[in-house]
């Protein structure tokens, strides 16, 4: 059964959603230059049976563009989201965009610090206010699924989980670590949400330098140069350190490093995929790669999803052969035991038996 519900059949304020329903803020990204971002993240949720419903008459949050014109038009943009999710009946909103995300909760934090402002909200936004939703971010809520993940992707299946053994530099950028006040409480200098995730989808997160350097966010069109340069260091240093690929949470970061990548070549290096995390965990749950957006990408994903499906099949193989290999030798010694056991039961059974009585008269 979906996992994605109407919002707008709960139109009286004072009626609640289920507290396992989730509002859901996709932004202007996610319905825009990332589809593939939102297509991954409703497969992935219904595949985890976490419920979601679209905020009815959502707006855009200002991010990149509202904030740096006007802080009041920064705060009421956001804010406008969060009243709807709360007049709908939502505790929470799932906000996977970073910049959105960051947005969103930095309004929060503003309203709640500043007695002022939030008296003025109601009359700003033209509806209640509360302030009562929280922002939850798509790391956030993979991280809080990580045992039923790692269960899924481990779970026997007719295709094996490519994942297990896939080399993944997790990148996070800056709006998802930056600033600590806003952010899900992960360390902004050396965060681990989403190393924790591709581990439970049976990857390996490597160790690398970038994780949370810059890739030059929306000076991807103004400022073309210092994005293919920043992005440059972050797929060197990625695939310096082994990585297969590069995996986001954020919409800018993913067209910027996906997008420009072609441009930044070099030397020849092979293109190295960028999907979003929500994307590997679809995979790792077993979902068609078509459900998950894969063809979206300009950099090609099926070279490595190939080469991961083989790899997959192959271990698959070796585990079955380790495992015959495994219960032969068992046999065998059970076997040679048994083999034993008997030769001993007939020596003694010769032993006990009684001597002849004949002899001279």
């Amino acid at each position: 059964m979906s996992t994605v519900v109407d919002a707008t059949a709960t139109q009286d304020a004072a009626a609640r959603q289920p507290a396992e329903v989730l509002a859901y803020y996709p932004g202007c990204s996610l319905h825009g230059t990332e589809p593939e971002y939102d297509e991954s993240l409703r497969a992935v949720v219904e595949a985890l049976g976490v419920a979601i419903a679209e905020i009815p008459d959502w707006n855009c949050c200002g991010a990149s563009s509202g904030h740096t014109t006007d802080q009041l038009l920064g705060v009421a943009l956001p804010a406008r989201n969060l009243a709807l999710a709360e007049a709908a009946g939502f505790d929470r909103v799932l906000t996977p965009c970073a910049a959105c995300y960051n947005r969103l909760a930095a309004a929060r934090l503003a309203v709640a610090e500043d007695a002022a402002l939030a008296e003025q909200m109601p009359d700003i936004l033209g509806r209640p206010f509360e302030n009562s939703v929280e922002v939850l971010g798509v790391l956030s809520l993979l991280r809080e699924a990580a045992a039923d993940i790692a269960d899924l992707a481990a779970a026997p299946r007719p295709t094996p989980n490519p994942m297990v053994g896939a080399k993944l530099a997790a990148y996070y950028g800056c709006l998802l670590v930056r600033p600590p006040e806003v952010s899900a409480g992960d360390d902004p200098e050396q965060p681990m949400y989403m190393d924790e995730i591709i581990q439970a989808c049976g990857a390996e997160a490597v160790d690398w330098n970038m994780k949370v350097e810059c890739c030059g966010g929306a000076f991807s069109v103004s400022r073309t140069s210092s994005v293919l340069r920043l992005g440059r260091a972050i797929v060197e240093d990625a695939r310096r350190n082994g990585a297969e690929a590069i995996v986001v949470a954020c919409p800018l970061c993913h067209t910027n490093l996906d997008l420009r990548q072609r441009a930044m070549e070099s030397r020849g290096e092979p293109r190295i995929p960028v999907l979003f995390i929500t994307q590997i965990v679809g995979l790792a749950l077993g979902l068609e790669p078509d459900a998950l957006g894969l063809k979206r990408h300009f950099i090609d994903t099926e070279p490595l999803l190939s080469d991961l499906r083989v790899r997959a099949a192959q271990r698959v193989a070796d585990e079955k052969r380790a495992a015959e290999e495994k219960a032969a030798k068992a046999a065998a010694r059970a076997a040679k035991a048994a083999e034993a056991k008997a030769a001993q039961a007939a020596d003694k059974t010769g032993a006990d038996a009684p001597a002849d009585a004949g002899g001279d008269a």
